[in-house]
């Protein structure tokens, strides 16, 4: 499996930035995308998630009401649209991938050690 980030860069505030997830490789009829974020000092954080079977979603509360995830058709590339973009969202922007059944207990969307085939991130930066 490899997945590669693209999309990052630096905007203002208030900007908007659509983040891409190239996926190949993925074997498994049902999985997740999960886009996650590392900011310098912090742990790496999940954003947002997206099942393949049946395009549920999954959001951080910080991502909710400005982040969307989504995905095309052939659910090879998974976007994640940002508006209203704030200087906390500055952060190292990675996706992973885990099966989809997993998704179903609890919160396991969050936690990136749950992720594997990290891409090698792309960077966004918001300045005030």
């Amino acid at each position: 499996v490899q997945l590669v980030e693209s999309g990052g860069g630096l905007v203002q505030a208030g900007e908007s930035l659509t983040l891409s997830c190239a996926a190949s490789g993925i074997t498994f009829a049902d999985f997740a995308i999960g886009w996650f974020r590392q900011a310098p000092g912090k742990a790496r954080e999940g954003v947002a998630c997206i099942r393949s079977s049946d395009d549920s979603t999954y959001y951080a509360d910080s991502a909710k009401g400005r982040f969307t995830i989504s995905s095309d058709n052939a659910k090879t590339t998974v976007f994640l649209h940002m508006k209203n973009l704030k200087p906390e969202d500055t952060a190292d922007y990675f996706c992973g991938v885990t099966p989809g059944w997993f998704l179903k207990y609890g919160d396991n969307w969050r936690y990136p050690q749950f992720f594997e085939s990290w891409g090698p991130g792309t960077q966004v930066s918001v300045s005030s």
